[in-house]
């Protein structure tokens, strides 16, 4: 008999999957102080935009079929460009380029949590972006009909809009491991951004352009949150959502097919 015992083999076991997104969502979440600079023209330029479209745009109401103050009907823009595109894109890249992901790819995390732990983050931060454009509305005289609960629905529409985006810049950051690419992500948005009622209601617009923006996922968000500031109209928050889980669906599935693809590259 061998007087040798035998060798033990000791592997990591996973925290759970609860556990790894709440990890992952945390660090990215700490992380969010150090991006100023990144999520400061997010939100500087939507505060911009809206004061100059109130202010030179506000007088052509009166010839629109707008039923409710053109500062409130210019709010829900501002709002949708301060949340979209914004993400943790980058910093996943830095880790890419770090490697710091692949030093996590040698755990046992789960490979879903380190997505959904960095979308966690995001929608801390774009709850964080919403807040000080709803209170310039508020400054600027917009009211909510609705409450209190009707700010906090604009804010949690709001906030689900941009998570729902976040896919496409996750997917960029995965695929290519480019910070540049990532950074310009953003354009994609930018002919929905304009080919919808972002100055005028739908049924004021014509031709080709009108025709567009029937079918543009942001015109039933828009018009979601506009509902807002006139009453609980059931119908149009159902669009609304139904336009940003449509957004998520594409999105989302276009990161996690990138993550899968990260993975299986090593």
């Amino acid at each position: 008999m061998s007087g040798h015992a035998a060798p033990v083999h000791i592997t990591a076991r996973s925290a759970g999957f609860v556990h790894d997104v709440w990890s992952i969502a945390l660090r990215a979440i700490r992380q969010l102080p150090r991006d100023v600079e990144t999520t400061g023209p997010a939100l500087a330029i939507p505060l911009f935009f809206l004061i100059i479209n109130v202010g030179s745009l506000q007088d052509i109401a009166g010839f629109t079929s707008i039923e409710i103050d053109y500062k409130a009907f210019q709010l829900p823009v501002a709002i949708v460009f301060a949340v979209t595109g914004v993400s943790r894109a980058p910093a996943l890249v830095l880790d890419i380029q770090g490697g710091y992901f692949d030093r996590l790819m040698l755990t046992p995390v789960s490979r879903r949590a380190l997505l959904l732990g960095h979308m966690v983050a995001d929608f801390v931060l774009v709850v964080v972006l919403v807040i000080p454009v709803v209170v310039l509305g508020f400054v600027i005289g917009v009211r909510f009909p609705t409450g209190p609960l009707g700010v906090l629905m604009f804010v949690f529409i709001g906030a689900c809009w941009g998570v729902a985006y976040t896919g496409i810049p996750y997917a960029i950051a995965l695929k290519t491991g480019n910070p540049g690419a990532v950074n310009s992500s953003f354009l994609l948005f930018f002919p929905f951004a304009f080919v919808t009622s972002s100055f005028v209601p739908l049924e004021n617009m014509t031709g080709w352009l009108g025709t567009a923006a029937e079918y543009n996922p942001v015109t039933y968000l828009l018009e979601g949150l506009r509902s807002l500031f006139v009453g609980w109209d059931a119908a149009a928050l159902g669009k609304s959502f139904l336009a940003i889980a449509a957004l998520g669906a594409i999105s989302q599935t276009m990161a996690f097919l990138a993550l899968r693809g990260r993975v299986a590259r090593g």
